[in-house]
């Protein structure tokens, strides 16, 4: 079946842009996975995804997943309330036009509606600004949450690309 899909690119060039959210509560913390672990990738990836047909990463073998997370670009934070995972997000770095690509971001279904994504979103673009970047962008879709594209736009970030595209879905 083909599906029309409309794809949203955002982008946010300043951190005075950005509209920080609070985090849920005292017991939240953001690390950085240092050193990388391509299992934690691979778990987010499968579990935050299974619902958004992220697909294109399922056929990778461990040894492209330890490349890609050993990548010296790409930077993994994990958010946990006390020891309970919550979420993740990838930022992949290109020092050389000061960009940064917020890859995948999501949370586990388990603490939706509770403000971790607003926090966890705020907390990748605030990073990425922090590392010296003059703009942070991201890509979503009609697949994706609900509540994604008003997320990133709730965050302070404005579409600079739209299309729709036709889609195969099984």
């Amino acid at each position: 079946m083909i599906v029309k899909v409309h794809r949203n690119y955002l982008e946010i060039n300043s951190i005075k842009e950005l509209k920080l959210s609070d985090a849920p509560n005292k017991n939240c913390y953001l690390s950085l996975v240092d050193p990388p672990d391509f299992n934690l990738n691979k778990f987010f990836y499968k579990q935050v995804g299974k619902d958004y047909r992220w697909i294109d990463r399922l056929v990778w073998s461990d040894n492209k997943w330890i490349n890609y997370v050993e990548n010296s670009r790409v930077k993994t934070y994990i958010l946990r309330d006390n020891e309970n995972l919550v979420g993740y997000f990838e930022n992949i770095l290109d020092f050389e036009k000061k960009h940064s690509e917020i890859a995948y971001f999501g949370i586990l279904s388990e603490f939706f509606g509770k403000k971790y994504g607003s926090y966890l979103l705020s907390e990748a673009i605030k990073k990425s600004f922090e590392k010296g970047i003059n703009r942070v962008w991201v890509h979503t879709c009609s697949l994706d949450h609900k509540n994604a594209l008003k997320n990133y736009q709730a965050r302070g970030m404005k579409i600079f690309k739209a299309e729709i595209i036709n889609l195969e879905i099984n």
